[in-house]
C-alpha cells in the first residue's frame, strides 16, 4: 500500500503523554516451534479493518499494544485511494463490516471521505481515544450516519472512570477530553461504545464498571454502552506491567476445544500501508502480513504462534463490537 506522510494539520493538534515512550518494546517470547503451532484458516472475511493512520497517536498511553505515540511513525498513514482499492475488492469478498483504527483515526484528515466511501457498501465502526471530537466532526459524523443506510458505530477508549485513573495511563487531561467528546457524541444522537482496557483487579471489575456507567450519565449518557477489555501483554503494557508468561500459549489441543470462527484471525484482516496482515493486534510481527492485497491474504491461513493469540483464544472476539466470547468481560446495558 503506498505510504502517505501524515498531512501538515496534525502538527496543530495537541499532543499529550502519559510518559516518555520507550525506544524498545517487547513483543512476546520467542515464538513456539512450528511442530507445536496450531493453524486458523479464515472461515469467512466477516470483518475488514484499516490502520488508518498507522501507528500515529496524538497520546502515549502506557499500556497500548502496539505502543502509539506522536513520535511513532513505524506504520504510515493509507492513502484515501488505498483504503478505496481495499473497499472495492472487499465487496467480491462478503465483507459484512469495516473498522478504522490506528493511532487515532481522526487525526487523518480524509477519515470522513472513507467513511462516506465505506458507508456505501455496510457497516462502519471507528475506534478513537475521543479527544478529537470537535463539533464540525461530530456534525459530520451525524451527517454520514443520516446519510446511509447502514449504522456507523463510534468506539471510545476510556481507562478509567475518572481523570486520575485514566491519566496515568492516557496523559494528564485525556479523561476531561475524551469524556467531552462522549457528551458530543450523546448530544448528536449517537450511542457510544466506552472501552476499558484492564489494568485492575479481578475483583474490582464491578466497581469499575458500576462507577464508569455513573461517570457517563453524568454527561448526559443515559444508557451507556460499556465494554471491559482484557490487556494485550504486548509493547507498552509489558513494560508498565507485565508480559506473557512461558506457559501462556495456545496449543493444538487448546484450539481444538474451541470453535475457532470467534477467533479474529478466522474472520477478519487488517489492511496497513505495509500490506494485508491478519489481525490488528500483531501488526507488529512480521510474519502478520499475509499479502499485498485482500483477496490473496483471504486465502492464507496463520499459525498462532504469539502470546497475544493466547488472550484471543481465552477470550474470544475482543477486537469486534459483538459479545465476546470465552468469558470475556462487556456489558452493553440498556437498564
Amino acid at each position: 500500500m503506498p505510504h502517505a506522510m501524515p498531512h501538515p494539520l496534525t502538527r496543530s493538534i495537541p499532543l499529550q503523554q502519559a510518559s516518555p515512550p520507550p525506544t524498545a518494546l517487547p513483543l512476546s517470547l520467542p515464538a513456539a516451534p512450528d511442530a507445536a503451532v496450531p493453524r486458523v484458516a479464515l472461515q469467512q472475511l466477516d470483518n475488514l479493518w484499516f490502520q488508518v493512520t498507522g501507528t500515529l497517536c496524538n497520546l502515549a498511553c502506557t499500556h497500548c499494544f502496539i505502543s502509539c505515540s506522536p513520535a511513532n511513525r513505524s506504520f504510515g498513514f493509507l492513502s484515501y485511494e488505498a483504503v478505496a482499492a481495499a473497499l472495492e475488492q472487499s465487496r467480491a469478498l462478503g465483507v459484512k463490516e469495516y473498522y478504522f483504527t490506528g493511532g487515532e483515526p481522526f487525526m487523518h484528515p480524509r477519515l470522513l471521505d472513507m467513511l462516506e466511501a465505506t458507508l456505501r457498501l455496510g457497516p462502519a465502526t471507528v475506534l478513537t481515544n475521543g479527544t478529537l471530537l470537535r463539533d464540525a466532526t461530530v456534525e459530520r459524523l451525524a451527517a454520514l450516519r443520516d446519510g446511509s443506510i447502514y449504522s456507523l458505530e463510534l468506539r471510545v477508549s476510556i481507562d478509567g472512570p475518572d481523570a486520575a485513573s485514566n491519566d496515568r495511563l492516557r496523559g494528564e487531561g485525556s479523561f476531561d477530553r475524551a469524556m467531552d467528546g462522549v457528551k458530543r457524541l450523546v448530544a448528536a444522537g449517537f450511542l457510544p461504545i466506552i472501552t476499558m482496557a484492564q489494568t485492575w483487579d479481578d475483583a474490582d471489575a464491578q466497581d469499575v464498571y458500576e462507577r464508569m456507567r455513573a461517570a457517563l450519565r453524568s454527561v448526559g449518557y443515559a444508557r451507556p454502552r460499556i465494554k471491559l477489555m482484557p490487556a494485550l501483554r504486548i509493547g507498552a503494557e509489558a513494560l508498565r506491567h507485565r508480559g506473557y508468561h512461558e506457559d501462556e500459549r495456545v496449543t493444538p489441543e487448546m484450539l481444538a476445544a474451541i470453535d475457532p470462527t470467534g477467533l479474529i484471525c478466522a474472520n477478519s484482516r487488517i489492511v496497513t500501508d505495509r500490506g494485508v496482515h491478519v489481525c490488528p493486534i500483531l501488526i507488529d510481527e512480521a510474519d502478520s502480513i499475509l499479502a499485498s492485497n485482500l483477496p490473496e491474504a483471504a486465502t492464507q491461513d496463520y499459525a498462532v504462534r504469539h502470546q497475544a493469540c493466547y488472550t484471543c483464544w481465552l477470550h474470544g472476539a475482543i477486537c469486534s463490537n459483538a459479545s465476546a466470547s470465552g468469558g470475556a468481560i462487556e456489558r452493553a446495558t440498556n437498564r
